[in-house]
């Protein structure tokens, strides 16, 4: 068995097991492993949603900001002004999800 340095693990997201880092599954059970700090949605669709139904928050749902997105519904994108801020922040690669990770993939 290898040993693998200090810090260069972490612990599998299904079963608890360890793993390097980099791994995209689990040997142990398989399961799909996720990159710490980036997002598993795409830039894409929450453009899309943003650009079309952005009064509504519809992309503050797709990634999950649920508290934010009624606020968007009810106020109706804060006037304009929210809606605004979040299209910029997602063509400049700044917005996040609700976990504060960076949407970093366009499809």
């Amino acid at each position: 068995m290898t040993s693998v340095a200090q810090g260069q693990t972490v612990f599998c997201r299904a079963c608890g097991k360890q793993l390097h880092m980099t791994a995209t599954a689990c040997p142990a059970c398989g399961a799909p492993q996720q990159s710490s700090g980036e997002a598993s949605r795409k830039i894409l669709p929450a453009f899309l949603l943003c650009w079309f139904l952005g009064w509504l928050g519809l992309h503050r749902f797709y990634v999950g900001k649920v508290g934010t997105g009624i606020l968007f519904v009810l106020t109706l994108g804060g006037l304009g002004i929210w809606y605004l801020v979040d299209f910029v922040m997602i063509i400049i690669g700044r917005f996040t999800d609700k976990d504060g990770n960076r949407l970093t993939q366009w499809t």
